[in-house]
């Protein structure tokens, strides 16, 4: 995790959209169609940011100044705030709209430097607006040059009507939303929100074996609130990653170490909730690899700038910068499964590079954190 390998006075050849060859300036070629000279840049793989919500209706400033007052983030949920706020302003917008707005955000969040994203459903709670949301990621990835990953997060809140029979609405997502979702391929992935408040493990079970069956793999919110047995049953139901981790003890940890599941920590979200920041530097003293992202969303992490998260990460949870570094690069790629294309600087992998401004190291870029240090971002080859 501490480990970032570095060239001095370097080049890179990008070709077809793909890094064909780098090494020190006195192998590179003679020639190029197009030049970039980044003498005292920093160049780099683009972030991978495993964990989103970048499609919404709109913001829920409201309930910030809310919780300054002193209410809780579950007072606010239990009051029919938070994702039910969400919920109930989606669904009565339309997907031109939800599109055009999340279209804004991603390309902010791409002048940052990010190149690769995962972006989940899970403010719509019905069959239409689950599906409208989806099929936005999917006009997303058809018209962004970034790489983009949908995951299907019905199981983010229980509708208000369903609170006195949560079978019901469980039913409905395993009976008629997933079979729709899988019909259309809108998801690569089904997310649960395991936590207390919200789904148990038994339900959460249920529902990531019920995707399964279409296909669908794992990636789940575990343990933002409580130790909520989130972990254990994404493991049990072979989740690629777990995410939040706020709250978790040594048998989480222990459970994770003997796990191909990847543990992601979302700090800014820490931040903007003025909660527990997971215990990032323990993880990894116990020889855990970690992911890193933004948990972009309007309630609990409204910003997707991944150098500010990486301050907040180094500054909080005393992590170093290359080891927040490399949960957002080559560990966010694994955990949205394209480390073999994504994440690092290799030959035939994707041309999604960062040119920083001149700058003096990857130190500089987290310590100086209230500067925009990202120059140029090039994405397969083209410069955006």
């Amino acid at each position: 995790m501490s480990v970032v390998d570095t060239i001095d006075q370097a080049f890179i050849l990008a070709e077809e959209g793909v890094i064909s060859n780098f090494g020190p300036m006195s192998q590179s070629p003679e020639r190029a169609d197009e030049i970039i000279d980044a003498t005292d840049c920093l160049v780099m793989p683009c972030w991978c940011d495993s964990h989103t919500h970048i499609v919404y209706a709109s913001a829920r400033e409201d309930e910030y100044v809310e919780r300054l007052r002193g209410t809780s983030y579950e007072e606010i949920a239990k009051k029919g705030g938070g994702i039910l706020n969400s919920s109930r302003k989606l669904q009565n917008t339309s997907e031109e709209d939800l599109y055009i707005s999340a279209k804004t955000r991603l390309d902010e969040v791409i002048s940052y430097g990010t190149g690769a994203i995962e972006i989940k459903s899970g403010y719509g709670l019905t069959t239409d607006s689950e599906l409208k949301m989806l099929r936005v990621i999917r006009r997303l990835k058809e018209n962004s040059s970034a790489t983009i990953k949908a995951s299907f997060l019905g199981a983010h809140a229980m509708p208000t009507i369903y609170k006195e029979n949560r079978k019901a609405y469980i039913d409905l997502l395993i009976q008629e939303m997933l079979p729709k979702v899988a019909a259309e391929g809108l998801a690569d992935y089904c997310d649960v929100f395991c936590d207390k408040g919200f789904y148990n493990e038994q339900e959460t079970d249920q529902i990531l074996k019920a995707a399964a069956k279409y296909g669908l793999k794992a990636k789940i919110h575990a343990n933002e609130l409580a130790i909520s047995g989130g972990v254990q049953v994404g493991i049990t139901n072979h989740a690629i990653s777990v995410d939040h981790l706020e709250a978790i003890g040594p048998d989480e940890i222990e459970a994770l170490k003997n796990s191909n599941t990847i543990p992601t920590v979302l700090p800014s979200c820490s931040f903007f909730l003025n909660i527990h920041y997971a215990p990032a530097r323990k993880m990894i003293d116990e020889g855990l690899g970690i992911a890193m992202a933004t948990d972009y969303n309007p309630g609990s992490s409204p910003s997707g700038n991944i150098p500010l998260l990486m301050a907040f990460a180094c500054n909080n949870m005393r992590i170093l910068p290359a080891e927040a570094f490399n949960a957002v690069t080559i560990n966010g790629a694994c955990a949205l499964e394209i480390g073999h294309s994504h994440g690092s600087i290799a030959k035939g992998k994707s041309a999604n590079l960062i040119i920083t401004k001149p700058i003096p190291s990857l130190n500089y870029m987290v310590y100086s954190f209230g500067s925009s240090h990202v120059d140029k971002v090039i994405l397969r080859g083209k410069v955006e």
